[in-house]
Formats: structure tokens, C-alpha cells, sequence
């Protein structure tokens, strides 16, 4: 198999909450296939840090982009911030997340909506608005950052567990419905990775051994172990894949 497939050479990809974390590790991968970059962020500073940072150490263009992805007016006002920088939008990872850990009789119905609109709400909203631009050039990869969560559950995880298995549902959906036009939708669906997100888990002694002793690699991942699924499903190396998703999990899901 040639590696010119995984090139990114003249596509531009946009990648939500991707000042930090996996969406940074995202964006550093697509940037180093060659793709330039948008990434968004609510913070100001650290969308333009990022942005700052991809483009030292890759050479390509990149972009910061302060938005609330929860709300449309903001996430239409991004889109096309975008296309009008690079003219075009060819890859979109909906990535942006939360998560609240609560028994679900503490559940505030604030925080039930925060978890879902940030983790569902947000990829619909972002999926909606590059979907004209997309089917008018016929050519998408939306990539949809769901988890090994979508499909198992962990207590006191109801808010952040329903949010990404829903996201795999809206994933197939738009699979579907964007087929004929050359844009494929899958999901990613990362297991245990020792990001910020997870930094309350890795700090309690108890909690971390309990989940360590259910990896079958006997570790947490390593957020650069994403890096090469990402670039495959943004990439024409899986142009026939379409409503799947690939989970990176240490083996927790093949339990």
C-alpha cells in the first residue's frame, strides 16, 4: 500500500476543543500529514497558542478560532471563518467534550445539559453547518470523537455514557444520509487515555488501580497513540469506510 494515501497534502481540516488534549494531538497529526488547521477553543489564548504552535513546528497554516460550539450562531460564525481563510473545509473532527461523574440521583439538570449539548448537541450543530460546503465540492471526512463509552458503561457516568452512544447513533445516520455525495462519518472512540479530561481518575490511588487492572495492556494510553487512526480516517486510505467507528481501548471492550 502506498503512503501517499495518508497524505494530507492541500486539505483543511477543522477540529473542535483542539487547543488541548486529543484534539491537540489531532491536530498536530493531520498538521504533520499536511493538512492546515482550525481549531477552536473557548479560551482565546489558547486557541491562538495552539495554533501558534502547529504551524512552528510543521511549517503549515494554522488557525485559532474562539467559539462556543453549543450554539449555532457561534458555530455557523466558525465555519465560516474558515472557508473564508482556506477557501474550503475537508476534514471536521467533532471533538469537544465534557464529562460530569455524579450518581445519577445528584444529577442537577444543568449538568445533564452541559454533558449533552457539549458532547452531542455540539456535533450536530458543527455537522450541520459544513454540510453544504461539503456536499458542494463532494468530498468530507467527519470524524466523530465518541468512546469506548458509547457502547459500555461505568457507574456514575449517565450523562457522559448516553451522550456518546448517542453519538454513534448520529454518526450512522449522517453516514447514511451523506453517502452519495463523498463524505464519510465514523467515530473514534478512545478507551482509557491519560489526558486532562481523565487527571481526577490517574489521581485517586483506588480509582486508578481499578481501572488499570481492567485494561488487558495494563496501562492507561498515551495520547499520541491516537495519532495514527486519525490520520487513516481523515485521509483517502479510508475512503470505503463509512457509519464504523474504531475503538482504542487497550482490549477494555474486548473483555
Amino acid at each position: 500500500m502506498s503512503l501517499e494515501m495518508f497524505k494530507l497534502d492541500g486539505k483543511v481540516a477543522l477540529i473542535t476543543g483542539g487547543a488541548q488534549g486529543l484534539g491537540l494531538v489531532m491536530a498536530e497529526a493531520l498538521a504533520g500529514a499536511g493538512a492546515r488547521i482550525a481549531l477552536t477553543s473557548r479560551d482565546r489564548g489558547k486557541a491562538a497558542e495552539a495554533a501558534q504552535s502547529i504551524t512552528d513546528a510543521t511549517g503549515v497554516s494554522a488557525i485559532g478560532i474562539t467559539a462556543d460550539v453549543t450554539d449555532t450562531p457561534q458555530v455557523n460564525d466558525m465555519v465560516q471563518k474558515v472557508i473564508d481563510e482556506f477557501g474550503r473545509i475537508d476534514i471536521l473532527i467533532n471533538n469537544a467534550g465534557i464529562n460530569i461523574r455524579k450518581p445519577i440521583e445528584q444529577f442537577a439538570d444543568e449538568d445533564w445539559d452541559a454533558v449533552q449539548n457539549t458532547n452531542l448537541k455540539a456535533p450536530f450543530l458543527c455537522s450541520r453547518a459544513v454540510a453544504k460546503q461539503m456536499k458542494q465540492q463532494r468530498y468530507g471526512r467527519v470524524i466523530n470523537l465518541s468512546s469506548m463509552l458509547g457502547s459500555v458503561a461505568l457507574p456514575e457516568r449517565s450523562a457522559y455514557c448516553s451522550s456518546k452512544g448517542g453519538l454513534l447513533q448520529l454518526t450512522k445516520v449522517l453516514a447514511l444520509e451523506w453517502a452519495p455525495y463523498n463524505i464519510t462519518v465514523n467515530a473514534l472512540c478512545p478507551g482509557p487515555m491519560a489526558t486532562p479530561l481523565n487527571t481526577v481518575v490517574m489521581n485517586n490511588p483506588e480509582v486508578n488501580k481499578t481501572f488499570v487492572d481492567n485494561i488487558p495492556l495494563g496501562r492507561w494510553g498515551n495520547p499520541e497513540e491516537i495519532r495514527g487512526a486519525v490520520i487513516f480516517m481523515a485521509s483517502d486510505a479510508s475512503s470505503f469506510m463509512t457509519g464504523s467507528s474504531i475503538v482504542i481501548d487497550g482490549g477494555w471492550t474486548a473483555r
